[in-house]
């Protein structure tokens, strides 16, 4: 069943609206400390917790306008919630920031699964969304598990030797640019393996 159309500009906000907010929480909160339960958590655990309804609620948003949701945003959503989960009850920051190494690490290994195959598992997630050759898509699945992995590598790196304030706006900003950047390029480079609409005679 193909999704109900929506406006873009809801869409879009449903689907980055809650990681901006986040951004914008721990600005605010990241000085303070919460005592809760007898328990004090600093400004970043205390956004991170506000962080999961806000997803929830913005992906139930989505289902009910569009009547679907894609896997990945799903499987996003669950790391989101058991990480944040798990920050929250060992109070210990570190769990959130693995999070993104673990996404990007499944993802990288869901794609380069497929290709030991010799399949493209992204043709078979986005194949209806963009039509193009099995060849550009086997292509494409190559240099997309390859950034992945790069991202994976990258997110480690960061959050295990910068400041937490860095990674958050890395996290925020930078790592869904670079995504989105590297896709455009690709699919730009890829031209030769998209599949015409052949008009009716």
């Amino acid at each position: 069943m193909s999704p109900r159309p929506i406006n873009p500009v809801l869409k879009q906000a449903l689907e980055l609206g809650p990681t901006i907010l986040f951004f914008v929480i721990y600005l605010r909160l990241k000085e303070r400390s919460f005592e809760i339960g007898g328990t004090t958590y600093s400004g970043f655990i205390v956004a991170t917790l506000v962080l999961v309804p806000l997803l929830l609620a913005a992906m139930a948003a989505l289902w009910w306008l569009t009547g679907r949701l894609s896997r990945m945003q799903v499987f996003t959503a669950l790391m989101v919630v058991v990480f944040g989960g798990l920050t929250a009850w060992f109070n210990d920051e570190s769990f959130f920031k693995m999070k993104t190494t673990i996404v990007y690490g499944t993802f990288a290994a869901l794609l380069g699964g497929g290709l030991l195959w010799g399949t493209s598992t992204l043709e078979w997630v986005m194949g209806e969304l963009l039509p193009m050759r099995h060849e550009g898509w086997m292509i494409l699945t190559r240099r997309l598990a390859a950034m992945f992995a790069v991202l994976a590598v990258a997110n480690e790196a960061i959050w295990r030797t910068q400041s937490t304030e860095l990674w958050v706006t890395l996290e925020t900003f930078a790592f869904p640019a670079a995504l989105v950047l590297f896709l455009w390029v690709q699919i730009m480079a890829l031209q030769a393996h998209m599949i015409e609409d052949t008009p009716p005679k």
